[in-house]
């Protein structure tokens, strides 16, 4: 089969390259899917840059998750060959193959209301908005709900789901096109980092009152702005630093201001509670089925763009999400 791999690491267009290997064999309690369907995400990216809190062993195939259809299972397996499913496979053998293997016990059905490419976006990032503004910040209808990075993969993500709980959603965005991305996913106020003031803005839209809940992928400055412009009793998602720069909260702000920080790393939950991740999955494939979500879907590429695309995603020059259709 043709699969991407990644020999060194550094910039995924100078690292990844398309080889021809042996087809995966599933171990017990796994199943051979065959991938109809794999999303970028940015964890890719630094995967190839060796800077993911996981580090695979070379060389090794990128892409964490996909939408496949079981076509061979391992001893002990019970899904059902011709299921339609979402997976993770584990690395070094990720999901920009023809072919892949991921465990029975970690896959889960695809939504029924969305295409291959829309449900293989589904997974990760709507799992993350998911227990990030619910699990984690308590989010209630009517509260005022700020969102970084808000057309990007996991931005989009979280303003749909924000929307669909009731929420007022302010995003920020960078340039007029993301901007304008924004607000066809639903924003009800969009914010250009660019030309606008951030703080100003959000306390203009809020009455002074500021962002009941902030949901920053980004960090750095995105966050240094987002404490300016916090509620009372406010909670801040810390969910990544696609920005670059790990933030260093001053604490004694968060003790005057009356705020809380909040670290998600939705991938303990698979270890930890993974009941819970089945529950969210019901949960949102409920959501997807009422057409209150629907992953925004930028890019299908075939195969042998995969490269390319990671690197774009990595770039920051993409909104919602871009889709490799191997076959």
């Amino acid at each position: 089969m043709k699969a991407w791999r990644v020999h060194e690491n550094g910039e995924p267009r100078e690292v990844m390259r398309l080889d021809e290997v042996p087809d995966p064999v599933p171990g017990p309690g796994q199943l051979l899917l065959r991938v109809r369907a794999a999303n970028v995400n940015f964890p890719d990216a630094l995967l190839c840059r060796g800077q993911y809190q996981v580090r695979p062993p070379l060389p090794f195939t990128p892409g964490v998750e996909v939408c496949a259809e079981v076509v061979a299972a391992g001893d002990g397996a019970r899904t059902e060959t011709g299921a339609r499913v979402l997976a993770q496979p584990p690395l070094p053998g990720g999901g920009f193959a023809e072919l892949t293997v991921a465990d029975d016990a970690t896959v889960l059905p695809a939504p029924e209301a969305l295409d291959d490419a829309e449900a293989a976006a589904l997974h990760i990032g709507y799992q993350t908005g998911w227990f990030g503004l619910h699990r984690r910040a308590r989010l209630q209808p009517g509260e005022t709900l700020l969102v970084h990075a808000a057309a990007g993969g996991v931005g989009s993500a979280a303003v749909q789901l924000g929307k669909a709980a009731g929420a007022t959603v302010i995003g920020v965005t960078g340039g007029a096109e993301k901007a304008a991305v924004a607000r066809k996913l639903g924003c009800d106020l969009v914010i250009d980092r660019h030309t606008d003031d951030i703080a100003a803005a959000v306390k203009e839209a809020t009455g002074g009152r500021g962002a009941d809940v902030v949901y920053d992928p980004v960090g750095g400055d995105a966050y240094a702005k987002s404490v300016k412009c916090i509620a009372f009793e406010g909670r801040v998602v810390v969910v990544g630093f696609a920005g670059g720069t790990v933030p260093a909260p001053g604490l004694n702000h968060a003790l005057v201001k009356n705020y809380s920080i909040l670290g998600l790393h939705w991938g303990l939950y698979n270890t930890k509670d993974p009941a819970a991740v089945r529950a969210c999955h019901a949960e949102l494939t409920g959501l997807a089925a009422r057409g209150a979500i629907k992953p925004l879907v930028s890019e299908r590429v075939p195969l042998d763009g995969a490269a390319a695309a990671v690197q774009r995603v990595a770039d920051g020059l993409t909104t919602g999400r871009v889709v490799v259709t191997p076959n």
